[in-house]
């Protein structure tokens, strides 16, 4: 079965981005492209968490309302969230009421803080779990690895909340710790070229 489909443009583009028209956009210009912004890379593991169970249609769809609500992923602000930001943001019917997600947020939000600290930064703590090409699996057929696995753990131990490897695996994906762009989806090569001028953060 083809793992790619041709898109508005004749463009041949992964088959998961025709499931909806925000899709598009978020594979073309996102997906598989490096990143070493910490807010983005909080912001990501936040809304991978909050995907948990539920698909990804329906938190790209509210993920200005969860910019918004979390002050645009600043975890420097997010950690000073008390209880009543907590009942706030689970009366708010613009994001995924999940009390316990919420909670996740704040509590990542203090463990990013103290990341900072002690690694310098998110990014050169995340980048550093980075899978050598040789691990790599067939693109689109994995939804965990070793490498997802390891840094899962290791979150974990520091007290990060919602974290699995399936989730750390979905968030180095659209990272760009792997391009896991579909063999002959034109993004895909695009995606490498990028991974080959950026520079992980150390």
């Amino acid at each position: 079965m083809a793992a790619t489909l041709p898109g508005p443009d004749g463009r041949h583009r992964c088959k998961w981005c025709a499931a909806a028209p925000a899709f598009l956009a978020y594979h073309d210009t996102e997906w598989g492209f490096p990143v070493a912004d910490d807010q983005r890379l909080f912001e990501k593991l936040c809304l991978e968490a909050f995907q948990s169970g539920l698909s990804w249609r329906t938190i790209l769809d509210k993920r200005e309302n969860f910019r918004t609500a979390f002050h645009g992923f600043d975890f420097d602000r997010v950690a000073r969230f008390t209880g009543d930001d907590v009942e706030r943001l689970h009366a708010n019917a613009g994001i995924v009421r999940h009390r316990g997600k919420i909670q996740a947020v704040i509590t990542n939000a203090q463990r990013a803080q103290e990341m900072v600290r002690q690694e310098g930064s998110l990014a050169a703590y995340v980048w550093r779990f980075e899978p050598k090409a040789e691990d790599l699996a067939v693109p689109q057929t994995a939804s965990v690895s070793a490498a997802s696995i390891a840094m899962s753990k290791d979150l974990k131990a520091r007290g990060w909340a919602f974290v699995g490897p399936t989730t750390v695996y979905a968030f180095m994906q659209a990272m760009g710790l792997i391009n896991d762009h579909a063999e002959g989806c034109h993004v895909r090569a695009e995606a490498a070229r990028a991974r080959a001028a950026f520079t992980p953060p150390t």
